[in-house]
């Protein structure tokens, strides 16, 4: 079982270095391609104003924040549902130095001495995989919806819940495989392949069923090859 989960935080500014806090944490699972509903989302109280250019993009007030949990009350509860997943974030370093930050900010013991993720979790960067796929091209999360042709019309402001969703869908369309062979005709664009070929799965679909071959059927299997290579003297499957 391959467990990923996309993860997206809000903060009050752009630098831990000056104090600044996550406010928003949004984290969506996905296990074997499948998601599963199982998300994770938080509201934190940072107990500092957000940076006027932090708060265009987020829009979350302090007053909004007033009587949510600080950081130290969730922690548990966040590295529980965490731990042991791959950890699916687009520019990882961001997000990964606030939590890690917030983390050296707990009490001894708070959070069982975990001060960085990458102790209990993969960390990959989807921004990473991005530029490898489209060296030279803008990459950003609305640029790659555009190129996959993933609607984000309702995204208004940035969310942490909103953009891991989000994240997920391009991920998927990202990691789609070679959609070009399948659908893609002389002249076809790779978002527009992309965009037919990609639909989410439903989370309450059974799995497919895997029917192995039995012994019976290995060996015959394996004496029709000797017969094909015996007649043919030299066999591709040979030269491996």
């Amino acid at each position: 079982m391959i467990r990923q989960i996309f993860l997206d935080t809000e903060t009050t500014g752009l630098e831990t270095r000056d104090g600044h806090r996550i406010i928003e944490i949004g984290c969506v699972e996905m296990v074997d391609r499948k998601l599963t509903n199982n998300n994770y989302h938080q509201y934190i109280k940072p107990d500092r104003e957000s940076d006027e250019e932090a708060l265009a993009v987020h829009g979350i007030t302090t007053e909004f924040l007033a009587d949510k949990p600080r950081f130290n009350e969730i922690a548990v509860d966040f590295l529980e549902y965490v731990k042991g997943a791959e950890l699916i974030i687009h520019n990882a370093p961001f997000d990964i130095g606030f939590l890690n930050y917030e983390l050296s900010l707990l009490s001894s013991g708070v959070a069982g001495g975990i001060q960085d993720l990458a102790t209990i979790c993969e960390i990959s960067d989807s921004l990473v995989q991005a530029r490898q796929l489209h060296p030279g091209q803008r990459n950003s999360l609305d640029a790659l919806c555009k190129r996959y042709m993933i609607s984000n019309d309702h995204r208004q402001l940035h969310g942490a819940l909103l953009d891991s969703e989000i994240l997920a869908d391009v991920y998927l369309a990202m990691t789609g495989g070679q959609t070009a062979l399948l659908l893609g005709g002389e002249g076809s664009s790779d978002a527009e392949v992309s965009a037919k070929s990609f639909s989410r799965l439903d989370s309450k679909r059974q799995p497919f069923a895997v029917i192995k071959a039995d012994a019976n059927e290995l060996d015959s299997h394996q004496k029709y090859l000797q017969k094909i290579q015996d007649e043919s003297g030299k066999t591709l499957w040979d030269s491996y």
